[in-house]
């Protein structure tokens, strides 16, 4: 039976729990126990994969097809562990797998009631599915005091006295606010969501308290006494430099120390050496390389999170700083579009999107890019822009476009109606559910002879995940190709054009996949590596 840490959060949102449980698994890694982080989200709808990411952020895809909440990209790129289906679950897929159960009879015509069913359901999903993990970290989203995450709260209440002696440990993330008028942090906060919490039976264990200001040990020593927790497990957790930093930040605090002496485990040193290796090329880069990333979703940067720090691991991998523009696609629509801040960049990024807005601006960014021997990388609805793109303004068909933006008889990008997943034949029209019904996960791909992309990976047959519902339609591919835009990268069975890309460009490539959701701070995702190669080399040159 593994041990379990559940990680909760008051005071406010945003307090960064998710990152919180990355770094203690990356901690428990480095004193070599096995882990796995687990998300539990209290909104209704079933998974994140209908939810618009200028709200929600970006959705993280796992290897097995899972639509999940961005914090499972921390853990894997804390940690390395590939989140699977059972790592993430909502109360609406709870309450969806209750309701089946109730309609098939499996309950023998009892009454169905938060408790025990829904909680019973909750407790089942965070104990299953487990291999042979010493800690099993369990994040519940919300602040404790929402009325959303009450069933949450109650099945790890339950868990805490139902599991074996000594299994089970509950770590409370709060606030400590610095009030400048007053010149002093507050604790008061903290004693509220302590309280808050021990209302519905859960009394903390550790409490990881973030704050923009050293925490004194009085100012602990207050704490411990309000709020019933030992004072060495009062922890502070200062704001970081970095990301990348935090586990060293938590480690230097205690995190993994106290959580070692909850459990009675060894208090012996981590091996923290690639964190420390991490922390320091990012504080000493060689140089800089400014990337427009021209979105749709850019007013919230959550959106592109696993993008944006893919981008920071090409950058560690060429010893330089990544600075990000972020431009809306839209800002290049119209008669007169100003592309001044492309020629600022060293490089262009095009990400995933849905739907026709700024569809128009993101192919005018790729034309630029072309036409300027501008690095470029397309990703997902990118790649399709830039198919778009050539069909336009190299093969001369103006009116080449996507079935995704209306009725056309040739489609460049056409709704993909079957694939194969494992063994199984996936059907769909247009006319079926948004949610779930793309082509998700873990995809096979080879690549060309001869590519680019080949000498990047460096082996032949890949696999990457994918999330989309439209593939470019290789009926173009001789069209394209005379026009110099390979199809560098296809299906096994030579259907589905995966990868393109240009030889006659200093970095152009597009690709159908979602390789920023497999790059890792200790291990870069190649081709964001060679994009930010190709931004270092130019960048030199002008």
């Amino acid at each position: 039976m593994p041990r379990f840490v559940f990680i909760t959060g008051g005071v406010v949102s945003s307090l960064g729990k998710g990152l919180a449980s990355a770094a203690l698994g990356a901690l428990l890694q480095a004193r070599g126990y096995k882990v796995r982080l687990r998300k539990l989200d209290p909104y209704l709808n079933v998974d994140p994969g209908t939810m618009s990411p200028t709200q929600h952020g970006e959705v993280f895809v796992t290897d097995d097809g899972a639509e999940t909440d961005l914090d499972l990209g921390h853990y894997e790129r804390f940690t390395g562990v590939n989140a699977k289906q059972s790592d993430n679950v909502t109360t609406g897929r709870i309450y969806s797998d209750v309701l089946a159960r109730e309609r098939r009879g499996d309950y023998l015509g009892a009454t169905i009631q938060v408790i025990p069913h829904v909680t019973d359901a909750i407790k089942t999903f965070v104990t299953s599915n487990l291999d042979d993990e010493d800690f099993v970290l369990v994040e519940i989203g919300g602040t404790v005091g929402d009325i959303e995450s009450l069933p949450f709260l109650e099945a790890i209440r339950q868990l805490g006295y139902e599991l074996e002696q000594h299994k089970t440990c509950f770590l409370h993330v709060t606030l400590l606010p610095y009030i400048n008028v007053a010149g002093e942090l507050k604790t008061k906060p903290t004693q509220h969501s302590v309280k808050e919490l021990q209302s519905v039976g859960i009394q903390p264990d550790i409490l990881l308290c973030r704050s923009s200001e050293y925490i004194p040990s009085d100012l602990k020593r207050k704490i411990s006494r309000f709020c019933n927790v030992r004072e060495e497990a009062v922890i502070s957790a200062l704001d970081a430099s970095s990301i990348y930093d935090v586990p060293l930040v938590y480690h230097r605090e205690g995190l993994d120390m106290e959580i070692c002496r909850h459990f009675d485990l060894p208090l012996n040193e981590p091996n923290l050496l690639v964190w420390q290796d991490i922390v320091q090329r990012m504080s000493h880069p060689e140089g800089e390389v400014n990337i427009a990333v021209v979105g749709k979703y850019t007013s919230l940067i959550d959106s592109y999170k696993s993008l944006a720090e893919a981008l920071v691991h090409g950058g560690l991998d060429n010893n330089v700083k990544v600075r990000l523009n972020w431009v809306d696609s839209e800002s290049f629509e119209g008669d007169t579009p100003n592309m001044s801040e492309l020629k600022q960049a060293d490089g262009i990024l095009v990400p995933g999107g849905f739907g026709q807005r700024g569809s128009e601006g993101k192919i005018r960014a790729i034309q630029f890019a072309r036409e300027n021997d501008l690095p470029f990388f397309g990703i997902c609805f990118g790649m399709q822009m830039a198919v778009i793109e050539a069909a336009r303004n190299l093969a001369g068909e103006s009116e080449a476009s996507s079935s995704e933006f209306g009725q056309i008889d040739n489609p460049v990008v056409g709704l993909m109606t079957e694939w194969t997943s494992g063994n199984k034949q996936v059907t769909r029209d247009d006319k079926s559910d948004l949610g779930g019904t793309m082509r998700l996960g873990a995809y096979d791909c080879v690549l060309g002879e001869g590519s680019r992309v080949l000498d990047l990976y460096g082996e032949k047959n890949i696999s990457e995940r994918h999330r989309h519902r439209y593939e470019v339609n290789i009926a173009w591919r001789e069209m394209l190709e005379a026009k110099g835009l390979i199809f560098s990268g296809l299906s096994p069975d030579g259907q589905l054009p995966e990868i393109v890309e240009r030889t006659d460009h200093p970095f152009f490539i597009g690709v159908q996949f979602h390789p920023e959701l497999k790059s890792r701070p200790f291990e870069p995702h190649p081709l964001f590596s060679g994009f930010i190669k190709a931004a270092r080399d130019r960048s030199r040159l002008v």
